[in-house]
């Protein structure tokens, strides 16, 4: 099995926070976003994984594809980089890890984060992951017949399905899509201006191909800082479930308590602080004189004199100050 993670978006929704860090790179609960996703997707799968290959964008940071092998070589996967020069469509990114595409393959958008238990049935031609949505206009949805997808709708002006597509994908024969993707390029079939994997699905359905739903119990959005901060707290609940301790043995303590759930990263000193629920605080980061709860907050950040409640902060930032609810990038300073 492999798996094929397109992740070239800039992350536009997601500035500040994106203009250093690309968006699948962001730390959720102390693990970058498309970790967490690649891992979900190898326990669902229970089977071997022999590559994982990432497609990534022409500006991300230089260290991106030594970061992305790690990930694969902790999964015991080969890993493959690629850059999409161009964002062309969700049909073109894929179609850059195309030597990937061959045999049983798994594709993943590392937008969003998902929660499912659920048997992948590998006789099929494929599956498609999906969720229930109260609003599937903002979707690509699909339409269900005795328990095979019939129709794949790109973002609906009217009601079609309120089964929305989460961006996870499993082919049985990743050759076939390969072969269908590069149809849509060689006559510059496009939808929307860009070149949709949509309508590639829908050619290999014409061709006799039966994909079936992948139903997911949860699905965990990263778009913007508000359903981020969200998706922090959601990770950190399911890691209380399952008895899953995050805080490091290393967090220095002094007069200060730590309401669970937490991701207290290592080497954190909390003097005069009360942090907790939905907290996730990142490595070498220091907080004074403070009280946050339902926050996300990177790397090597110091926040004093604050009471914080939804909000997300960058890594290398000094904050000190009397706001609430703040969004702030990376390298800042107000203090």
């Amino acid at each position: 099995m492999k798996i094929i993670v397109p992740m070239a978006g800039i992350g536009s929704r997601l500035r500040p926070h994106t203009l250093t860090i690309p968006k699948p790179l962001t730390l959720i609960a102390g693990k970058p976003i498309v970790q967490r996703l690649v891992e979900d997707i190898v326990k669902v799968l229970n089977q071997d994984v022999e590559e994982i290959a990432f497609v990534i964008g022409p500006t991300f940071p230089k260290d991106t594809e030594e970061k992305l092998l790690k990930i694969a070589d902790d999964l015991g996967a080969n890993g493959v980089v690629t850059v999409q020069e161009t964002a062309l469509g969700t049909a073109h990114a894929i179609q850059c890890a195309k030597e990937s595409l061959d045999g049983p393959c798994v594709v993943a958008f590392a937008d969003t984060l998902f929660k499912a238990d659920f048997t992948l049935d590998a006789s099929k031609d494929g599956a498609i992951w999906v969720k229930q949505v109260e609003n599937p206009s903002a979707y690509g949805v699909i339409k269900l017949n005795n328990g095979v997808i019939t129709d794949f709708v790109e973002k609906p002006t009217e009601f079609i399905s309120d089964l929305a597509i989460i961006g996870i994908y499993y082919f049985k024969d990743g050759a076939a899509l390969r072969s269908e993707i590069q149809f849509l390029l060689d006559n510059d079939i496009k939808e929307k201006g860009e070149y949709q994997l949509t309508n590639a699905l829908e050619n290999m359905k014409q061709k006799g191909a039966q994909f079936v739903p992948g139903q997911v119990d949860e699905w965990m959005d990263c778009g913007n800082k508000e359903i981020t901060v969200e998706t922090n707290s959601r990770i950190l609940q399911f890691a209380q479930e399952e008895g899953e301790n995050l805080v490091a043995d290393s967090v220095i303590l002094e007069n200060s308590e730590i309401i669970q759930p937490c991701y207290i990263g290592g080497n954190v000193r909390l003097i005069n602080a009360k942090v907790g629920p939905n907290v996730s605080l990142g490595i070498n980061s220091v907080v004074e004189n403070s009280t946050i709860k339902n926050s996300l907050i990177q790397t090597n950040t110091t926040v004093k004199n604050a009471v914080l409640d939804n909000a997300m902060i960058g890594n290398h930032v000094e904050y000190n100050g009397d706001f609430t609810s703040v969004s702030i990038g990376d390298y800042s300073k107000l203090v």
